[in-house]
């Protein structure tokens, strides 16, 4: 018998997430998709030339995951995907600690890895999150990159959509 679930999800939290255990919940009881991405962000100890000692994470509670859940509504709407579960962490972060997982789930890989990286690059631009690094030189404020930016432009044509 086959199970299919439909599980949409966002997490902000302070607290560490376990990878292994974050996948086992996201693929209990379903035997329906054959693909399941990941992508797992975590703190760089070198950003911009300098040595990062810690990355401080804010963001703005109710507004960031109402964002989050748009985004994960958007990449359902254009591929045939079953589930997507993203945890973000906020608070203090040290160099080597995991920020953020997305979690994707389809029938088949393009979807899931396609509707992955879109969540992602929508996530990096759109939601409502700020990050300070601490260096030797002191507190800076990351900025926004124009790389950012340029990998949301990919999303933005009719031959990213989904075939049927």
């Amino acid at each position: 018998m086959t199970t299919v679930r439909s599980s949409f999800e966002v997490r902000v939290q302070e607290d560490p997430f376990q990878v292994s255990q974050e996948y086992e919940e996201f693929t209990a009881g379903d035997t329906a998709d054959g693909a399941i991405a990941s992508f797992i962000g975590r703190v760089r100890e070198r950003n911009d030339g300098e040595t990062v000692k810690a990355l401080e994470l804010e963001h703005y509670p109710g507004m960031t995951e109402k964002v989050m859940m748009q985004v994960l509504e958007q990449a359902r709407q254009r591929w045939p995907i079953s589930a997507a579960r993203v945890v973000h962490r906020v608070g203090k972060l040290n160099p080597g600690e995991n920020i953020v997982m997305v979690l994707t789930a389809s029938a088949h890989r393009h979807a899931a890895l396609d509707a992955c990286a879109f969540i992602m690059d929508h996530l990096k631009s759109k939601a409502t999150f700020w990050k300070k690094e601490q260096t030797a030189q002191g507190a800076r404020w990351v900025k926004s990159r124009e790389s950012d930016l340029d990998a949301l432009q990919r999303w933005s044509g009719s031959e990213n959509s989904p075939e049927s």
